[in-house]
């Protein structure tokens, strides 16, 4: 889940280094949105026979102000010189590939996952994730493994069968068979004259002139505003811009620059009996930088063996004994005064019970699970859809249960053509980003995926969260969430990117915590529209309270409080546009999403909780473990009552699910604080000394 990106040209080609060199400069930089955790690229050099590639963990805009990138841009460009071919510059292709990464699989402090990736004489990028990386291993036990990153098995496939196939197409198809996720790739090879672009769900799109000029991107936006700011109307003629559908390629000739558009689904294809592999083999050279423009591109690794695999492998051998710090008050707890219709205790803000132990929750609650007949969103969203096969919803997407199952109806049942946007504010998991990739695959989904500045994000939390262990507060919890927030900006400007009005979100009625800014001294909002509505009072009162909590702990006066006032104001004050909710118009069902998302896309659940809600999100386990310990409740206990209150579940039934919810989610919470760089012994230890409010 990474950005890609770019350039082909001819050998012949008509135009000169003020084209090339800021096209390539600006597309890397407008592809930085997509990932900023490292860059590379790979130049196709024809005088020195060599495919060099330059990469590094730092973001792209980073490396181009490197000394080795302009170096290896300048070998490549075409120059003034002698006629040859009649024209005169240099006759030699112009072939540039590069990547701008979100980390996903593998540390991009290790430089072997970092992209673009080497294997068996192939150079390629890759943006998606591949989740069935180890069962691929196991069925090529002939291919060697030498890094974490997905990326590495599908190269060593695709060389794997095209030495058997002696044909790229045919390689291409057996490849993307065997894989089990998205791709988006473009590779170049050793010992071919040849290139490879080609995706499963359609994050690719192109600019071409057809004649001498390709240019990709991850995203039709990206090539759009590369096309307006450097004037390529004026510097390249006519051009067009398309996307390359899912299950389709390109294989681009860099001699005769043809474009060979070819379907990697079909099993039926007449694949040619050679692609001409070649003897003219070209030499694989590989440098990388760090921040300083020197190094091996290792930088300052944290030793791996303080972490925790979230995919099950405790790394760590005092994992036991750091699992036994945390406490799990359940028995205390339970001797709180309960409601006796829902789950919620005395400790809960603002509650109070009447003469039969019904708290006011429940006595104000109005069903918010009746939805309008689906057929209004029928008729609401058909003036959006397009007749000519353009995409023509927006579709955030985080991964999660619900948002999953939108993504799913609105492509089954709506029959619309979505684009997903995922917004990784540094806290979306790899569990979630695997289900992503799973879900769009199959449904041949482009994702959107606008990555923060994520060691900013997480550099954010860390200070805040350390300025709340010096004072902590519970109704300053929701600080450690700011950043999240973005979502509903991003969205917008997706919108204005792409051209697409409509916008289908998965917020779920029954997630309301208004306990969070009870706990800052809000009294709850019944009947209120939407969970994230605040009234102008309640507004104000919460900025009042933040405003003295700052006082009694200056380290909240840090870089976040812009992101911070930003999240308040894009949370409760951004307007909103052509945009609706599933779930006012479909009943919401636990087991009908669960049943859908896990049986028809493999939907993958998480090692250290039965649960299926709140796990693609890293900072949910902590936070929660937070309310629970302190004041003997969490969001699941606020979940499950509004689903007692709709007669989904009984007192009985919610009353077992949350024993087991609320049990600390040990490899999450050492994750999350291992990520944002917080000691896991002090901190928890510091929670646990908070004052509880129950067991008095």
């Amino acid at each position: 889940m990474c950005g890609i990106f770019g350039v082909f040209a001819k050998s012949t080609f008509q135009y000169d280094s003020k084209v090339l060199s800021p096209a390539l400069k600006r597309l890397a930089v407008l592809s930085e949105s997509r990932g900023k955790e490292s860059s590379g690229f790979s130049f196709w050099n024809e005088q020195q026979k060599e495919i060099q590639v330059l990469r590094a963990p730092i973001a792209v805009s980073e490396i181009l102000q490197d000394q080795k990138f302009s170096n290896i841009l300048s070998q490549n460009l075409f120059k003034s010189g002698p006629l040859v071919n009649g024209n005169g510059r240099h006759a030699h292709p112009f072939a540039v590939i590069g990547h701008s990464r979100l980390v996903t699989n593998g540390s991009q402090l290790d430089d072997h996952n970092n992209q673009p990736v080497i294997k068996g004489g192939v150079v390629g990028v890759h943006n998606g994730i591949i989740v069935n990386v180890d069962q691929l291993w196991e069925k090529y036990p002939e291919l060697e493994r030498t890094s974490e990153v997905d990326t590495e098995v599908m190269l060593s496939i695709f060389r794997y069968y095209l030495e058997k196939t002696d044909s790229l197409k045919a390689a291409a198809s057996k490849t993307f068979q065997d894989v089990f996720g998205t791709v988006a790739m473009a590779l170049v090879f050793e010992d071919l004259r040849k290139a490879l672009i080609a995706t499963n769900n359609g994050s690719l799109y192109i600019l071409t002139n057809d004649k001498d000029i390709l240019i990709f991107a991850s995203e039709k936006y990206i090539l759009k505003k590369l096309a307006e700011e450097e004037s390529l109307p004026r510097k390249l003629g006519n051009f067009r811009i398309t996307q390359i559908q899912a299950n389709t390629g390109i294989v681009i000739d860099l001699d005769n620059f043809t474009l060979d558009l070819f379907d990697i689904s079909c099993d039926g294809v007449k694949f040619e009996p050679s692609d001409a592999l070649l003897n003219d083999r070209f030499r694989i050279n590989l440098s990388a930088v760090t921040k300083n423009g020197n190094g091996n591109g290792k930088g300052k690794q944290k030793k791996l063996d303080s972490l925790i695999d979230l995919d099950g492998i405790a790394v760590n051998p005092r994992a036991a004994a750091e699992r036994k710090i945390l406490e799990f008050n359940f028995e205390e707890v339970n001797q709180l005064r309960h409601c006796t219709k829902c789950l919620l205790p005395e400790t809960f803000p603002f509650i109070s019970y009447d003469e039969k132990g019904v708290c006011n929750i429940c006595r104000n609650y109005v069903k918010k699970n009746q939805p309008k007949p689906i057929e209004n969103l029928i008729k609401l969203v058909e003036p959006y859809k397009r007749k000519n096969g353009e995409a023509d919803c927006i579709v955030p997407y985080s991964g999660g249960r619900d948002s999953t199952y939108v993504l799913h109806y609105v492509v089954k049942e709506l029959g619309l053509k979505p684009i997903t946007l995922t917004y990784d504010w540094g806290m979306v998991t790899d569990l979630a980003r695997r289900n992503i990739a799973r879900v769009c695959s199959k449904l041949g989904v482009e994702n959107i995926i606008v990555s923060a500045d994520i060691r900013v994000k997480r550099d954010n939390i860390r200070k805040n969260i350390s300025a709340w262990l010096k004072s902590p507060h519970l109704g300053m919890i929701p600080l450690f969430m700011a950043g999240d927030k973005y979502f509903f900006y991003h969205t917008k400007q997706i919108k204005k990117q792409t051209g697409i009005d409509l916008n289908i979100w998965g917020i779920n009625n029954l997630e309301n915590t208004d306990f969070k800014v009870g706990f800052a001294g809000l009294a709850p909002q019944f009947n209120k529209k939407r969970i994230y509505s605040l009234s102008f009072f309640n507004q104000v009162k919460l900025f009042n309270f933040v405003g003295k909590n700052f006082l009694k702990s200056p380290g909240y006066m840090n870089s976040s409080i812009p992101d911070t006032l930003g999240s308040f104001f894009v949370r409760y004050l951004f307007p909103k546009k052509d945009y609706y909710h599933l779930f006012d118009y479909l009943a919401w069902d636990e087991k009908t999403i669960e049943q859908t998302i896990l049986k028809e896309y493999d939907w993958e659940t998480a090692i250290d909780t039965d649960s299926t809600w709140r796990i693609g999100d890293g900072t949910a386990s902590f936070y929660n473990y937070i309310y629970f310990n302190v004041a003997g409740f969490s969001e699941n206990e606020t979940f499950r009552s509004n689903q007692i209150r709709e007669g989904m579940i009984t007192r009985e039934e919610g009353m077992k699910l949350i024993e087991k919810e609320n049990q600390p989610r040990y490899e999450t919470i050492k994750w999350y604080l291992d990520i944002i760089g917080l000691d896991y012994e002090s901190t928890i230890k510091v929670i646990n000394n908070i004052p509880k409010r129950y067991g008095h």
